[in-house]
């Protein structure tokens, strides 16, 4: 299978536009997710949650619901192809914005967000798709190492706009804002993006042929393993997120500097994914994964240490986490990449079958290490590190157990 196999593109689109959009695309989930903590406290008494923790569903039913909805979208992206769907996709998360703005009960804004993460599940799908229809293994970890680059700059900015939103207004603003956003980014993509999949290579849509696809996709070693991967570290994060407003503002009574001290741990994993690009084709994907993860095992064990001897302080805390997402810089591309590999001829399903693993398990289990928050950052620190651990015995199954060689398992890609 050669990179490009079933690229068939309607016009030319330049390098630096296609990670330009491939990063505005990713970071639709990152603003609808981040941009909301700030106000998180806010919009819970605003519409009546019973308890305080209710209000991490805002964010956990968002993922959650993104991360089913891409098993369905996988057979859609490769039938009607990878234009089309972004574009439809775009349009729905602009209403499910607009649908949050005018939603009067804590209930319907729950259904309005799980509506608009559903949405944005297609855009991903599509986005991932056109990356692997034009590129596959290092080059593949590489634009995709650029793309995080560009779209982690959205955890260190959204939360400052969710800040400046509600002193300018009050908490509907901040779903305007995304409206906004997704119209934008719309109009973007149907006056500039060529769709990269030929009519002559797309499957009919059809239950056994989208089930022989994702069996044929679980079953190859290298994806389920990598897939694994990105679903444990995802949860790690999305318990992070979830409760990081609980953290920073109620435990370490930050403040007005939360966004701030969340917005550093997105340079930390930023950092890490330009020093991968630069990299990755040289020392190869695997080796670099397996380091990260090691660092972050290791990382993980000292924090819980340091935990027991002293009293932790939110600078503390933020330079641990910082520090843990700089190691998964080093991870999340080249396990994209590395699970997608295979997959050439079924991009949109395997980008389906990446995006629901990590969004829904991934989601669920951010869910849980979510609400296990007691006050205190041990359970989040400890959850890190069994879920890292878990994440390097996925990689060690994926590839077998054999020492990653650059040159000879990834020379060829």
């Amino acid at each position: 299978m050669t990179p490009a196999a079933h690229f068939v593109p309607q016009k030319p689109i330049p390098y630096a536009e296609l990670v330009a959009v491939t990063s505005a695309v990713m970071a639709l989930n990152a603003l609808a997710i981040d941009m909301m903590l700030p106000a998180l406290g806010v919009i819970g008494a605003a519409l009546g949650a019973a308890r305080e923790n209710d209000r991490q569903l805002i964010v956990v039913l968002y993922i959650v619901a993104n991360g089913v909805s891409q098993l369905f979208m996988g057979p859609v992206v490769d039938h009607f192809g990878r234009r089309r769907v972004l574009l439809v996709a775009l349009a729905a998360y602009a209403a499910g914005s607009l649908l949050s703005v005018i939603a009067n009960s804590f209930t319907l804004l729950l259904a309005a967000r799980a509506f608009q993460g559903a949405a944005t599940a297609g855009a991903r799908v599509a986005m991932l798709a056109m990356v692997r229809d034009r590129y596959a293994g290092a080059e593949m970890a590489r634009v995709m190492s650029v793309a995080i680059t560009i779209f982690m700059a959205a955890p260190i900015f959204a939360p400052l706009i969710g800040q400046g939103v509600l002193l300018i207004g009050d908490w509907r603003w901040t779903f305007g804002a995304l409206l906004v956003y997704g119209a934008l980014l719309a109009a973007w993509t149907l006056l500039r993006i060529p769709e990269s999949q030929s009519a002559a290579a797309r499957p009919p849509l059809s239950f056994a042929m989208a089930f022989a696809a994702y069996r044929e996709f679980f079953s190859t070693r290298a994806s389920l393993g990598y897939v694994a991967v990105q679903t444990l570290l995802f949860g790690g994060l999305f318990g992070f997120i979830s409760s990081s407003e609980q953290v920073y503002v109620e435990q370490y009574r930050l403040g007005p500097w939360f966004p701030a001290a969340f917005g550093a741990s997105a340079v930390g994993f930023a950092l890490a994914a330009v020093i991968n690009a630069r990299i990755v084709a040289k020392i190869g994907m695997r080796r670099i994964a397996r380091c990260g993860l090691l660092g972050l095992v290791a990382l993980q064990i000292v924090h819980l240490g340091f935990h027991g001897l002293i009293a932790e302080s939110g600078v503390f805390f933020a330079a641990f986490i910082t520090a843990t997402f700089f190691c998964m810089g080093f991870v999340t591309p080249n396990a994209q990449a590395l699970a997608m590999e295979p997959a050439g001829h079924i991009a949109g399903v395997a980008a389906a079958a990446n995006g629901f693993a990590t969004g829904a398990f991934g989601g669920a289990i951010g869910g849980l290490i979510g609400r296990s928050y007691d006050g205190s950052t041990a359970p989040l620190v400890a959850a890190f590190a069994v879920l890292g651990a878990a994440s390097l015995a996925a990689s060690l199954w994926a590839d077998g157990g054999v020492r990653p060689d650059p040159a000879r398992r990834e020379g060829a890609a």
